[in-house]
């Protein structure tokens, strides 16, 4: 369970990275029904960055996918092509919600905007990371 405490440390560890690499974002995280647990927006940060940090975290606990991995597969042509305009909207399909796995179930997800996709992804990563780390002290004897 991601738990308020974590999602804090997880949005933190994003915004501190886009503070690193000169990025202003917004970063979420959601427990494993897409709902939001925790969330930040750095000063100055665009306005679109709430909705969509919170709508890539939803996007990637809905598909159990990197949100970045997702843009290639809903081209035309592709095996979600269409998956876009679903979801009441909210499914992003570029770089920057990761889910994050416990025991072969997705159990939230970390979603940043409002740098470039790479640095979106990037923070989200720093976000993520946190969540590792957490796994790996609860499985240490």
């Amino acid at each position: 369970m991601i738990t308020l405490a974590l999602a804090a440390r997880m949005t933190q560890a994003a915004v501190d990275r886009a503070a690193e690499i000169g990025a202003l974002v917004s970063a979420a995280v959601v427990d494993q029904g897409g709902h939001l647990v925790h969330f930040q927006r750095m000063d100055k940060a665009e306005i679109a960055g709430p909705t969509l940090a919170v709508d890539k975290a939803y996007t990637a606990v809905a598909h159990r996918i990197e949100t970045a991995e997702l843009g290639p597969l809903t081209q035309p042509g592709g095996d979600l092509w269409g998956l876009p305009a679903n979801g009441g909207g909210r499914y992003v399909v570029f770089g920057g919600g990761i889910p994050c796995w416990h025991d072969g179930l997705v159990v939230g997800a970390v979603g940043v905007s409002g740098g470039t996709a790479a640095e979106d992804v990037e923070c989200a990563r720093a976000g993520h990371a946190v969540y590792e780390s957490f796994l790996s002290d609860q499985s240490a004897p």
